[in-house]
């Protein structure tokens, strides 16, 4: 009796992929739960005056954008690097993929520039546009916020879902 062995599929690329995929996952979670706290912070504000809202938030811009970025990087690099290993097999890190990238672009395009400009705001003399500002900074980190759990809930789904070797 001969045995006739069947070819496994290649699945060299596959331990570095559940790796990436918890980083990902550990990274998106954490960036979603920061930008979750800054939202509760940021709508506690809302009854505050000016001076109050410019020193939170110069005190918040001293090490936030930092944190920011040490989750939000990761999250997005190791999702980009598991959803092409994956190679468009699983339209959940595709989705959580591109959230991630609203969330970054919505970061470079609005609330980059405007930590910017309050970056140099007196907690004396805030500047008369204040609320202005502060509305259109809390809109876009409420669509981040949302992006952000959003991608996180996918790539959950995304590893309840995946095909098992």
């Amino acid at each position: 009796m001969t045995l006739t062995t069947v070819d496994q599929p290649r699945t060299t690329s596959r331990p570095a992929a559940v790796v990436l995929g918890g980083v990902g996952l550990l990274f998106t979670g954490l960036f979603s739960g920061f930008l979750l706290c800054v939202l509760v912070l940021e709508n506690s504000l809302r009854a505050g005056n000016a001076s109050v809202y410019t020193q939170v938030r110069l005190i918040e811009l001293d090490s936030l954008d930092k944190l920011a970025s040490a989750t939000l990087i990761p999250a997005l690099v190791s999702t980009a690097v598991v959803a092409i290993l994956a190679r468009g097999n699983n339209r959940w890190l595709l989705v959580a993929l591109a959230l991630l990238v609203v969330v970054f672009a919505v970061t470079l395009a609005v609330n980059l520039p405007i930590n910017g400009d309050q970056a140099d705001w007196s907690v004396q003399s805030p500047p008369s546009d204040w609320a202005t500002v502060r509305d259109h900074w809390q809109i876009a980190h409420v669509v981040r916020t949302v992006a952000a759990i959003a991608a996180f809930g996918s790539l959950i789904v995304a590893g309840l879902t995946r095909k098992r070797a």
